[in-house]
């Protein structure tokens, strides 16, 4: 009988994302993410909602290689801009992955707003050969400061202060943050998913 733990693919080239996940999930399943898969095509992420585009990923993935796949979609959605940036959060001041113009556009937009609630929310799908198995959401209040706070974490970490606390999630750090974020917390329900079908 084959003991070893069965494989769960990340659906992710961020080596960052990956170690986080792999220490949630532990020793029950062996975590690799796509990079352990040269040849995998790039999935473009076109859906207008979180949910959408982790489905995109999951599925384009779980045709290509064995085992279950892991995908997620994650952003900040502010109230007073309608939810914006939300799906478009990594490209939202015009050049994808720039956190910096992302945060100058983000204290433009918000200057003068007095209502300055907002959330992370992060949604992740499992699939297994094409077919999508379940999804999961997380995600964490709180509000956007008037300007960047803090050295540490990244994208929006520097304008987020969560619920009940003043200090920004850069400034408090990678510990804090995690044990609330939404990542952690949609990834909690995945761990309690897969626990219950062993």
């Amino acid at each position: 009988m084959d003991d070893a733990p069965k494989r769960l693919v990340i659906a992710t080239r961020n080596a960052h994302k990956t170690e986080e996940i792999r220490e949630m999930i532990g020793d029950r399943f062996e975590v690799v993410d796509v990079t352990a898969f040269p040849d995998l095509p790039e999935v473009e992420e076109t859906g207008t909602s979180f949910l959408e585009n982790a489905t995109l990923k999951a599925l384009a993935i779980s045709r290509e290689v064995e085992g279950l796949v892991l995908s997620d979609d994650s952003g900040l959605e502010v109230d007073a801009l309608d939810g914006r940036p939300g799906v478009w959060s990594s490209s939202f001041g015009g050049e994808e992955g720039n956190h910096a113009k992302n945060n100058e556009r983000m204290m433009r937009e918000m200057a003068g707003q007095e209502v300055r609630t907002a959330r992370f929310r992060c949604v992740m799908v499992l699939a297994e050969a094409g077919e999508v198995l379940a999804h999961f959401d997380g995600s964490v209040e709180g509000r956007v400061l008037d300007e960047p706070s803090g050295g540490g974490g990244f994208g929006y970490d520097p304008l987020f202060a969560p619920e009940g606390y003043e200090q920004s999630f850069s400034e408090l750090g990678a510990e804090v943050k995690n044990g609330m974020s939404h990542r952690g917390r949609a990834l909690a329900k995945v761990v309690a998913w897969l626990d219950e079908q062993n």
